[in-house]
């Protein structure tokens, strides 16, 4: 019996252990110490859970983290992404040179400390919408190195700004959702593109938008099947704080 404990008190171990590399250590030689002292500045604790928002349009990958003594979150910052390729509208298939949109969850198997893009870590496409809807992929990240094809690439400094914060929420037991939209998601800008062919799936990452920015809190994300399609299913947080109002998730066009 004792030694069928340490054999699994040793397999817990390697399971929970992060990964590493030379890179990596460098960094954080160089790195920590002065994030740290951002993140405390900024009224946050280092290693409070992350949650991550991409905007493709604009350009911007949001990184926010949750307050102390508080379940929802706070803008930390906004960083300029360096390159992504493709165009607005989902990733189909492999070879389509596509960023992803959608909702994805990043856990530690998924950091990459030896990534030939200085660090990186692996969206998680195709999720189980992607893979409801027929959609192929591998290997979509965000990643440094500034160049891109499907990825989303960041300057290699605030890449190590952003894994840093990302693996210590894991390591903290707090894996990290990214939502990826086309674009802000206001009414006005879901207008402009009315033609799109995209629109019905644009609508329903919507209601993401719509539930976090009313909560700020990351709704928690479900997948329906009907019998044409799948749709993604948002839920309100448990501690989501009392609203007056529900989300705006109908645009009239007419």
């Amino acid at each position: 019996m004792r030694y069928l404990i340490l054999i699994l008190v040793l397999f817990i171990s390697a399971c929970s252990t992060m990964p590493n590399s030379s890179r990596l250590e460098a960094v954080k030689a160089r790195v920590e110490t002065y994030l740290r002292t951002e993140v405390k500045e900024a009224s946050f604790e280092y290693g409070t859970p992350a949650f991550i928002r991409i905007f493709k349009q604009e350009g911007e990958l949001e990184l926010w983290l949750q307050m102390t003594g508080s379940q929802q979150y706070a803008l930390y910052k906004t960083y300029p992404i360096c390159k992504f390729s493709g165009l607005l509208g989902p990733k189909l298939k492999e070879g389509d040179k596509q960023a992803p949109e959608g909702f994805y969850t990043v856990g530690a198997t998924q950091l990459n400390p030896w990534s030939q893009h200085h660090l990186s870590f692996n969206l998680g496409f195709p999720n189980e919408y992607d893979q409801a809807m027929g959609r192929t992929g591998s290997a979509l990240m965000v990643h440094g190195g500034c160049d891109s094809i499907g990825c989303y690439a960041m300057e290699d400094a605030q890449m190590e700004d952003i894994y840093l914060l990302t693996e210590v929420s894991i390591e903290n037991g707090f894996d990290v959702p990214v939502h990826i939209f086309p674009f802000r998601m206001t009414p006005e800008k879901i207008l402009e593109r009315r033609d799109s062919d995209w629109l019905e799936f644009w609508l329903n990452l919507k209601e993401a938008y719509d539930l976090f920015e009313i909560t700020k809190i990351p709704p928690p994300v479900s997948v329906a099947y009907g019998q044409d399609a799948a749709r993604y299913v948002f839920h309100t947080p448990v501690s989501a704080p009392p609203v007056e109002e529900p989300a705006p998730n109908i645009i009239n066009f007419f």
